[in-house]
Parts: structure tokens; sequence; C-alpha cells
């Protein structure tokens, strides 16, 4: 069993690392914790040490046990480090380097893989700032699971910031310590979009689609499996991620292009969400019907995939979706031209595609267009992945 290292940070949903620690313990793992002077304000060292079965530690300048140098041995002898919640001001400190405090110190002295669970407050975790620490951490090698879309602490505050669920804890926490399977895109990274996105037009209605994110999950999964490093940035879904990928919650396109703009650079990229193209500006309260029908006017959102295709930092590899209902492969040939991807899955959307099972896709490329039959969603992931392995494998490092 492993020795798993939870580093609590402040803030309200600090309440469910019990449960996290509980379900650690009846694994048979060892959990010693580290909790911020904030984590001290929303759950006791107490109930923590009680669960733990181990003494909670707070303190940088603890004379007892720095007269060993206790953050370095704590550090050192951990085999996962588990950061959760991870609150905005944390993030930002480990970005910068910081060690001013025991959680921070021995952040910066381990040398075992870091996993962090963010949890803030929505406006929080989509400002430019956190955005920025979270791909400088990304980049060093700080894997992240969640946050998650939902209800807030906070009265009347909704959107992605909620502490990953247990379980998502738990799955992710048994793919970072799984031993590291040889694949043909071992070594590389890969950023997915699945499901749609959501675009507000007052508190409580939103303009979306049918999309499910099982195809884009489904491919998030099958990159992983070959040994990717999966980023996916996921809209609003009832669906699980994949185990052993880093999945970032995102609500609205706006949101999904800077998540996806932060996970850069990459190897490929995979964008299968089904982004809506336009928004409106949402209404500050909820319309009444009394008020008569409402009068949208549309602004066009940013073309998430053109910009992947044409940034500075673009991919080797950057495929498309087209979800048609009509001239599937004609429209797919004239988005794979306008978007200046690499490639474009077209698929006819007229029949049960959106939240079924199964989906028949043609690949589009410049030169050729590869008609598969139906298939299930994994099986098409698959596929679709074994054409990326061998295809980066063929253009070499």
């Amino acid at each position: 069993m492993a020795r798993i290292l939870l580093v609590i940070s402040g803030g309200i949903a600090a309440y469910k690392m019990l449960e996290v620690i509980r379900r650690l313990r009846e694994r048979g793992h060892e959990t010693p914790v580290v909790m911020t002077d904030a984590a001290t304000r929303f759950v006791t060292p107490l109930s923590v040490g009680a669960l733990s079965n181990a003494p909670v530690l707070t303190d940088l300048f603890d004379l007892d046990r720095e007269r060993e140098i206790g953050h370095i041995r704590l550090a050192r002898s951990a085999d996962l480090v588990l950061v959760a919640p991870a609150s905005a001001d944390l993030l930002s400190r480990m970005a910068a380097g910081q060690a001013d405090d025991l959680a921070t110190a021995t952040l910066l002295a381990t040398g075992a893989p870091v996993l962090a669970a963010p949890a803030m407050n929505p406006h929080m975790w989509a400002h430019p700032a956190t955005a920025r620490n979270v791909a400088r951490l990304a980049a060093d090698g700080v894997r992240f699971i969640g946050p998650e879309a939902g209800e807030m602490a906070e009265r009347g505050e909704a959107g992605v910031g909620r502490l990953a669920e247990p379980a998502a804890i738990l799955a992710a926490i048994d793919a970072a310590l799984a031993p590291a399977a040889p694949g043909p895109l071992a070594g590389r990274h890969a950023v997915v979009t699945s499901g749609p996105t959501h675009e507000p037009i007052d508190p409580v209605r939103y303009i979306a689609n049918r999309s499910s994110g099982r195809q884009g999950h489904a491919i998030a999964a099958a990159l992983a499996a070959a040994g990717a490093r999966v980023t996916l940035v996921s809209g609003p879904v009832t669906i699980p991620a994949p185990a052993g990928v880093d999945l970032v919650a995102v609500e609205s396109a706006r949101d999904m292009l800077a998540a996806v703009e932060a996970a850069l650079p990459a190897d490929i990229a995979v964008m299968a969400a089904a982004v809506a193209d336009f928004r409106v500006d949402a209404a500050p309260h909820k319309m009444k019907k009394t008020d008569g029908p409402p009068v949208l006017t549309l602004t066009e959102n940013p073309d998430i995939l053109a910009t992947v295709s044409a940034s500075s930092a673009r991919p080797r590899l950057v495929v498309g979706f087209a979800a048609e209902t009509q001239n599937v492969v004609a429209y797919a040939r004239d988005k794979l031209a306008r978007k200046g991807c690499d490639w474009i899955v077209a698929n006819d959307v007229s029949a049960d595609v959106f939240g079924g099972t199964e989906n028949t896709v043609h690949l589009v490329s410049e030169d050729r267009v590869e008609d598969w039959p139906r298939l299930s969603k994994e099986e098409v992931g698959t596929r679709l992945v074994a054409r990326i392995a061998e295809t980066i494998g063929a253009r070499g490092d």
C-alpha cells in the first residue's frame, strides 16, 4: 500500500477530505496530513487526525520535528502528494515556488507525484491569474482533478469551482499510483474537449445542445490507455471522467477556450466538444414570463478549433469534429479548409447520436476520406487513437 501525503488548504470543501481519508485508510494506505492555518478554520485537526490515525502537522517551526528537518523527511517519504482542496491562494504560492509555511515547503521539497484538486469561487477559477498558475503547475508536472460545475456554498453562486467528489478523487489517486503502462503515445500530451457548452441567458436558463460527452470522453480514455498524458476539458456532462486523465470542467465556450489555451503546449489536440456557436448577454435576474417573450441578441462565440489551429503553440496534430445532419463529408471538407486543422471527424447526427452509445464517422483529411462502419463510441475512440499514434510515430519527435 502507498503513503499518500494529504495537503489540505482553506475552503468550505475541506470537510469532504474526511471522507477521502476514511476511504484511503480502508484501502490500507498511510495518510499523513498537513493542514494550512486556513484549513483549520474549516475542519479541526482533531477530526482529521482521528480518521488518518496519524498526527496532523500544521507548523513549519515545530521544534521537535524540525530538529531533524521534518518537512524534508515528510516530503521524501511520500509516494503521492494530494493537495485538496487546493485553494486559489495555495495554487498561486505553489506556482511561485514559495516555501513560507509547512504546506508549501513540503511541496517544494517533494519528488513524489503531486495531484491537485482545486476548489474555489467560479470567478476565482475563471480569473486569468488562476489560469496562468494552473498552466504553470501543469507544465511542472502537477496533475489536476476538477474542479466541477455546480452550486457553490455562497448563496446564489454557481459555476465551475466545486471540489471534485470523493469518488472522483479516489479514482484519480488510483490512476496516479498505477504503474505507467508503456504505450505508443507515452511521453505525449493530448488535449481533448468534450460535451456541450452552456451559454447563460439568465441565472436559471441557458443555450445548449444535446451532446452527452460520451464520444469525447471515450477518446480521452483511449489516449490515456495509449500512454498519453491527457487534459480533458469538458463542458457540463453527467458522465464521470475516465480514470487517468486530468479533468478541467468548464461551462461556457469562453471558459473552454481559456482552459484549452492554458493546457497548451501539447502534441495532440482533439476538439470533440459541441461548442455553442452563439451567446447572449445574460440577464442578471430571472426573466419573467409576464414580461413577454424575451428578445435575444446573439453574439458569436470564439472559434476554439480555428484558434488552436492558428496558435503559436499549435499541437503537431489537430483534430476537429463536424456534427452534421446532411452533406456530411462535403461540409467536413469545407470545415477542414476553413479551420486549418489536420483532420475532421465527421458524423451524421440526424440519427440517435447525441446521448447514444454508437456513432458512424468519416475521418476526413486533406487527401483522403476514411468511411468507418457503425461502431460503439469506445471503438471509435480506440480506432481514432490508433490512427493518431500511427501518424505521430510517422512524423517522429
